[in-house]
């Protein structure tokens, strides 16, 4: 296992900002044309929207590859929530809600000794997180009774491992445009 890297690049902190925006961003827009499907349906909508903001912080630990970059994007969604006012701000209780989930991401890639590398590690990071998220959220606001609280957790495991599904491949998209880029470059060099 790679030793844990602490020290972030300028490029490394304007990633996990921009995936924190993106994060934010989005939520606004994912929640309602979520809830408008598993409303009828009677799903929770915030168990399967989580899946989708949970994506940025997946996507922020294998981009960076650093430790603790899923949890200081969480962060930094936590602070900015707070210090705006913005869309799901729970007051100090978001500090919590947020940053939980982020740390669920560096656990479980401690544990599978990945940074997000592998499908496999994505997906479980991106379980994870969801899980976590909706479980904290039931405790800190909404007190579910045990089944539906066992099934609003079923739908969280599978839209939080489909946002870790869609980080990762996003992040090898990434990658591939980065590297051609990087090829484009060199060739350039020589002419």
């Amino acid at each position: 296992m790679k030793a844990l890297r602490l020290s972030y690049s300028t490029y490394d902190l304007m990633l996990i900002a921009l995936m924190a925006g993106l994060g934010l961003a989005i939520k606004p827009v994912i929640v309602p044309l979520t809830h408008m499907v598993t409303g009828p349906l009677l799903i929770p909508g915030g168990s399967v929207a989580g899946g989708f903001y949970m994506m940025w912080l997946v996507l922020a630990g294998t981009l960076t590859g650093k430790f603790g970059a899923a949890f200081l994007t969480a962060l930094v969604q936590a602070l900015i929530v707070m210090i705006s006012g913005s869309f799901g701000n729970h007051g100090a209780a978001s500090i919590i809600s947020y940053t939980v989930p982020g740390l669920a991401i560096e656990l479980i890639w401690l544990i599978t000794r990945s940074r997000g590398q592998t499908l496999l590690s994505c997906f479980l990071a991106g379980m994870a997180a969801n899980i976590s998220g909706t479980y904290l959220s039931n405790l800190l606001f909404f007190r579910l009774p045990a089944i539906p609280l066992l099934f609003s957790l079923s739908i969280a495991s599978l839209s939080g491992g489909l946002g870790g599904l869609i980080a990762w491949r996003l992040a090898c998209r990434i990658g591939k445009a980065q590297s051609k880029k990087r090829t484009d470059e060199q060739g350039d060099q020589t002419i």
